[in-house]
């Protein structure tokens, strides 16, 4: 019996085994997806500007302040946005809470760029969809909310993609952090290491809430980042 035509199999299905998923997930997170993550530095090159983080111990407490800034106030809009498949009501939410000019600017070129390559690269109708509606409703199309429908829509399990999205966010801030020589290569990815137990811990944290709870638990690192415009000489936009 001859094998099946590899071009006749689709590329993405809602019934693929575990290793499969595996797969996808590996892509996502893959540097080479092209999201606009390491365009920003979330706050950091300002904090750095300013002398708030100038060597590898306060890069670490600000890395663990950022983690739960993430968490607390993207988690419950990518788990929001995954259970109905759509980020539409997850998008309004975002918007009115980024209050910060710089990160919300942020916020919407890295979702809008998320969804454009999602529904490019993955044969999905309703990606297509989302894509074409967030261009004709002019949505902001936010980056947690964008990352939660996509992933949901790809049949991605809601607890992996919420640990995909603070993994994404973490990977950038230390990526940031060695093209400022804050630390070395070796150095940041021994810090990101070591903040680990501290991403699964805020996953936790967050299991329950919605997106009516999000909050800021990071103050300072908000001021910082809507100063980033003023510094004189930068590597990010954010």
């Amino acid at each position: 019996m001859p094998p099946k035509d590899p071009t006749k199999v689709p590329l993405v299905t809602t019934d693929r085994d575990a290793s499969v998923e595996t797969w996808l997930i590996w892509q996502l997170a893959d540097s080479a997806f092209p999201c606009g993550g390491f365009a920003h530095s979330g706050g950091l090159e300002a904090a750095l500007a300013w002398g708030e983080v100038d060597d590898d111990t306060a890069l670490l407490d600000f890395a663990r302040n950022a983690l739960q800034q993430v968490a607390w106030s993207h988690l419950p809009l990518v788990r929001a946005a995954h259970r109905a498949g759509a980020f539409a009501a997850a998008d309004g939410w975002c918007d009115a809470f980024l209050t910060n000019h710089v990160a919300n600017r942020a916020s919407r070129l890295q979702g809008i760029a998320f969804l454009s390559t999602s529904a490019t690269v993955f044969p999905v109708p309703e990606l297509t969809e989302l894509h074409r509606q967030r261009r004709q409703e002019k949505q902001p199309g936010h980056l947690s909310p964008v990352f939660g429908a996509v992933t949901g829509l790809l049949a991605l399990p809601v607890e992996e993609a919420v640990r995909l999205f603070l993994f994404g966010n973490l990977r950038s801030l230390i990526s940031a952090a060695v093209r400022l020589n804050i630390v070395g290569p070796l150095q940041g990815q021994a810090i990101q290491h070591h903040l680990g137990p501290d991403a699964e811990a805020a996953v936790n944290q967050t299991a329950d809430l919605l997106p009516q709870d999000i909050c800021q638990t990071a103050p300072l690192i908000d001021i910082f980042q809507g100063t980033h415009d003023r510094i004189y000489s930068k590597l990010f936009q954010s």
